[in-house]
């Protein structure tokens, strides 16, 4: 009788892991969106050239937009789009430098001056 009754607990058991996993997913899922969102709002904040002073007024009003990422195809194509202009913003600054013959610390200080613009 021990056995039966073991084999049945066992059962439920593998019964409700599933769901428990799943469960598990679902919240680590939602937490995923939401960097991606402080992510997107960060690199945004970057760009503006604003004071670290304004940061927060900014993070805030942004991650309130509906408009923030999600695991969408559009969502997919904006984060390309950016990296596309990214990758264009680098390879322009580091025409820049080579042209200006800037080395070590002097084309540190150009490509950082350059990306932030």
């Amino acid at each position: 009788m021990k056995t039966t009754q073991m084999n049945k607990l066992f059962a439920a058991l593998l019964l409700t892991l599933p769901l428990a996993f799943a469960s598990a997913y679902a919240a680590a899922d939602g937490k995923s969106a939401q960097n991606n969102k402080m992510k997107t709002c960060s690199a945004d904040f970057k760009t503006t050239g604003k004071a670290s002073s304004e940061r927060k007024a900014f993070m805030s009003e942004c991650l309130k937009k509906d408009s923030a990422p999600t695991k969408t195809a559009d969502a997919a194509s904006a984060t390309t789009d950016k990296k596309t202009t990214q990758q264009e913003k680098m390879k322009t600054c580091n025409a820049d430098a080579k042209t200006g013959n800037k080395t070590g610390a002097d084309r540190k200080a150009f490509m950082k001056e350059c990306l932030s613009k």
